[in-house]
């Protein structure tokens, strides 16, 4: 190509022109570099929110922000690699029970997670809830702890994908976040630098979800698996409701604590039903189980005899946490210094229940991040008593606010989004929504 110019590419974008190969990769790594200055950065990601990314062209561009770092290598994992990510949610601490219990399956489970991303909860956060637990392993000790344990969950580090770390700066103040291209790229681009050979996307739809259409859900879902198409990984999309949070609590801790309620055979019926689902499509996805019905026995099994909830407990050792919490979570868990009962304001069935604001609530409480330097509260967050399609009588308590450092007006703001989340009336006559809207292979 000859000599590269920045503004020549961003006008090609703009004016809706499809760019070559060379411009895509030059572009990605002056963006990564520091080469192309933040105003050009900035531009290029607002032509490509209006003008978009035709499937040549998005398959070049996440490539390139996964060549911008390290690929990790891990050959010498004699296991099929898969890993799951979630477009995020309320309640959703699916990947804690579900990582230990695929790979005491016999796949092997390189996570890369995140944190907290607005009013949805992230795994690191959940992780470190648990004293000592580190997130911030090397890439060796990452690798080596797959080899030895099958599984290990980690954050990014700072050599993989490092194209993505400004994009999504930039992305966040420049009002282009909910690009589907954007989005796609730069989930991509941190999970295959893992070394997976298949991945499952939980892509959440609904009132909690950064989806809220199903439509939108779907072209997601599709860009994706064509950015792993290109790279030779299998991707299979499950749809999954959103629009109540998952399981009873809503935090850091008490995440932690009901998804141990899991790995011990127990649980809230839809974490459990995800955790299964996700894990058979998993386990089938990478070849361990013949087919999807067999995956769903195989997670049943190392649920019902310990086997998951055993290798939790060594991965907790291996990362440094205290592994008592998975025999006493109660004990060595964070607690919070208040507990506030949210009364129901009438009698009824509970009709809906919001869980953005639930969401919000446990943000308001200390369970998330309002700036990107907060310190999380790991003992707050929201246990929710009463679950759409349940009777409550007014007065009862629907939900527990938990915190240790809320001020009394936080607290009463959270009562009252907490308050508002819930919607009552007569008992439902139809069942509620599906857990899984559609499955996408």
């Amino acid at each position: 190509m000859s000599a590269f110019i920045p503004q020549a590419v961003i006008w090609k974008k703009r004016e809706g022109q499809r760019l070559s190969e060379e411009e895509l990769r030059a572009f990605v790594a002056g963006a990564s570099d520091g080469s192309i200055p933040d105003y050009q950065v900035a531009a290029m990601l607002m032509a490509i929110f209006f003008r978009g990314l035709d499937g040549g062209e998005l398959a070049v561009w996440a490539d390139a922000m996964l060549r911008s770092g390290d690929v990790i290598d891990l050959s010498s994992v004699d296991r099929p690699r898969v890993d799951k990510h979630s477009t995020g949610g309320v309640g959703d601490k699916i990947s804690l029970p579900l990582a230990p219990a695929v790979a005491a399956c016999g796949a092997a489970v390189p996570m890369v997670s995140g944190r907290g991303l607005g009013h949805t909860g992230g795994t690191l956060d959940k992780l470190e809830s648990i004293p000592g637990f580190r997130v911030d392993l090397t890439v060796e000790q990452f690798v080596d702890q797959v080899r030895r344990l099958g599984v290990c969950l980690i954050g990014q580090t700072a050599r993989v994908a490092p194209a993505d770390r400004r994009l999504y700066a930039l992305r966040d103040v420049t009002a282009t976040v909910e690009s589907i291209p954007l989005i796609a790229s730069s989930i991509m681009s941190k999970k295959l630098a893992e070394g997976i050979d298949a991945l499952v996307l939980d892509c959440k739809v609904g009132d909690g979800a950064f989806m809220d259409s199903r439509a939108d859900a779907v072209q997601l879902a599709r860009a994706i698996q064509a950015i792993g198409a290109a790279a030779s990984v299998k991707v299979t999309a499950v749809l999954t409701n959103m629009d109540a949070p998952i399981g009873r609590t809503v935090g850091n801790a008490i995440e932690v604590q009901e998804s141990i309620d899991v790995l011990r055979g127990g649980g809230p019926a839809d974490t459990r039903e995800l955790t299964v689902t996700l894990g058979a499509e998993m386990l089938a996805l990478s070849g361990v189980a013949r087919d999807v019905p067999d995956g769903r026995a195989r997670m049943e099994k190392v649920l019902a005899d310990g086997s998951a909830l055993e290798l939790f407990r060594k991965v907790v050792e291996a990362q440094g946490g205290d592994a008592r919490v998975v025999d006493r979570p109660e004990e060595v868990l964070p607690q919070a210094a208040r507990r506030t009962p949210v009364p129901a304001p009438e009698s009824g069935t509970v009709r809906a229940l919001s869980a953005r604001q639930i969401g919000m609530a446990a943000l308001m409480l200390g369970a998330g991040r309002r700036r990107v330097e907060d310190r999380i509260d790991p003992s707050a967050g929201i246990q929710i008593q009463a679950q759409v399609g349940e009777r409550i009588e007014r007065g009862e308590p629907v939900a527990y606010l938990l915190t240790s450092r809320a001020s009394d007006e936080e607290i009463d703001a959270a009562r009252d989004m907490v308050t508002g989340a819930f919607q009552f009336g007569a008992a439902m006559s139809a069942p509620q929504s599906a857990l899984v809207l559609e499955v996408l292979r």
